[in-house]
C-alpha cells in the first residue's frame, strides 16, 4: 500500500561546490531535510538552503558501534515517513557509495510502501580521478581494504587498483587509530602481486572549496610505515600496458 510520506536520498559531493543542481533542487523543496556529514561547512551551507535541517552529527559517539548508530538512523527517518512526513536525506559524497544507511533505508522504505528514490553525487573517487589524472575505462579495480584481504580478491596488476578505508583495516565497531598490524599484513599481500619498489600513492580528497588534495606517493615496501590519515585511500598504478590478445585481434578485423 502506497504511504502519504517520500524519501528522497541525494549526495552533496566531497566540498559544497560540488553539489549539483538537481540535489540542490531537492534540498530546498523538501519539506524535512536531514543530514549525515562532517563537514562543518557544509553543514552551515545546508542551513542557508533548509533553515531547518536536522544533523545526525549527535548520533554518534566514540563508545556506540557505528552498526548500532547506522540503525538509529535509519529507524529514525522511517519513524518521519510513517509520520507522513516527505524526507531530504543528504549525505557527504555519493549516497550510494560506502553509505550503508541510505541502501537500508531505500530497502526498507520502499518494503514498507513508501516513495523512495537516490539522486547521485560527487565521490571521492571521482574526485581522485581528476586530481591523479586517472582514466578508468583503461580498467579499473576497486574494493574496501578490508573486503580486498579477507574475500582474496583476484587482481590484474596491469589495471590500476584502488583500496578504500586502509586506516581501519579489520575494524568492526568504533574506528580508532590506524592498525599498524593489519597495515602491514595489507602490503604484504601487495608485496606478492606487485615490486616491493612499485610506487603507490595515499590520497585523501580535499574537504573545502580552493584546498588541495593529499596525494603522498611512497613505495610500497615502505607502506606500513607511512602516515596514514583516517580518511586515506590507497592508490596502486597498473604495472603497465597488458598486450593485446593476437587472436581476438584476427576475430576483430583489428590485425
Amino acid at each position: 500500500m502506497k504511504q502519504s510520506g517520500g524519501l528522497t536520498i541525494v549526495g552533496l559531493g566531497i566540498t559544497p561546490g560540488q553539489t549539483t543542481v538537481e540535489t540542490i533542487g531537492a534540498i530546498k523543496s523538501a519539506r524535512h531535510l536531514v543530514a549525515l556529514t562532517d563537514n562543518p561547512a557544509t553543514l552551515a551551507w545546508l542551513e542557508t538552503l533548509h533553515p531547518q535541517m536536522q544533523s545526525f552529527r549527535s548520533f554518534y559517539s566514540k563508545s556506540k558501534p557505528r552498526s548500532k548508530t547506522y540503525e538509529d538512523i535509519v529507524e529514525h527517518v522511517l519513524q518521519m515517513l510513517r509520520q507522513g512526513r516527505r524526507v531530504c536525506f543528504a549525505l557527504y559524497g555519493h549516497p550510494a557509495v560506502f553509505a550503508r544507511p541510505a541502501h537500508e533505508l531505500i530497502r526498507r522504505a520502499r518494503h514498507e510502501g513508501f516513495p523512495a528514490r537516490m539522486l547521485p553525487g560527487i565521490s571521492a573517487e571521482d574526485c581522485l580521478f581528476a586530481d591523479l589524472n586517472i582514466d578508468p575505462g583503461h580498467g579499473c579495480q576497486s574494493y574496501e581494504a578490508t573486503d580486498f584481504l579477507l574475500r582474496r580478491r583476484p587482481i590484474d596488476p596491469y589495471s590500476a587498483l584502488i583500496l578504500w578505508q586502509i586506516a581501519v583495516i579489520g575494524e568492526i565497531s568504533c574506528p580508532g587509530a590506524p592498525k599498524r598490524k593489519n597495515l602491514s599484513i595489507l602490503a604484504k599481500t601487495l608485496s606478492d602481486i606487485y615490486p616491493r619498489d612499485h610506487q603507490v600513492t595515499l590520497y585523501v580528497a580535499a574537504m573545502f572549496p580552493g584546498c588541495r588534495p593529499t596525494c603522498d606517493q611512497v613505495a610500497l615496501r615502505r607502506l606500513a610505515g607511512a602516515p596514514v590519515d583516517p580518511m586515506s585511500t590507497l592508490f596502486i598504478p597498473p604495472l603497465g600496458v597488458r598486450p593485446p590478445d593476437k587472436k581476438m585481434l584476427r576475430r576483430l578485423g583489428m590485425a
